[in-house]
């Protein structure tokens, strides 16, 4: 699945055209490598990384590939946020 159409079904962004942009501009990371092209391939277990423009830093895990751009609940199911995930657990886990 292209990259941009991930970000916008997952309503990680709210249009495609702010993905793309996020891709083209080079902000966004697939699996530790800079993405300069909204049409990269994004499959199951790939790290996406990127900074939202309120400033906050984001990694996510695709857990699923949806085939829609459906509820907000259903975009959630696709991926897992691993930053918000290690801030959670306690030191010696």
């Amino acid at each position: 699945m292209r990259l941009d159409r991930f970000l916008w079904f997952a309503r990680l962004v709210k249009t495609r055209t702010v993905a793309q942009a996020l891709a083209t501009a080079g902000h966004l990371r697939l699996n530790g490598r800079p993405v300069d092209r909204a049409a990269a391939a994004v499959r199951i277990g790939a790290v996406i990384a990127f900074a939202t423009p309120s400033g906050r830093v984001r990694a996510i895990r695709v857990a699923a590939l949806p085939d829609r751009r459906g509820p907000p609940a259903e975009g959630r199911a696709c991926y897992t946020d691993l930053l918000e995930n290690a801030s959670q657990q306690t030191p010696g886990d």
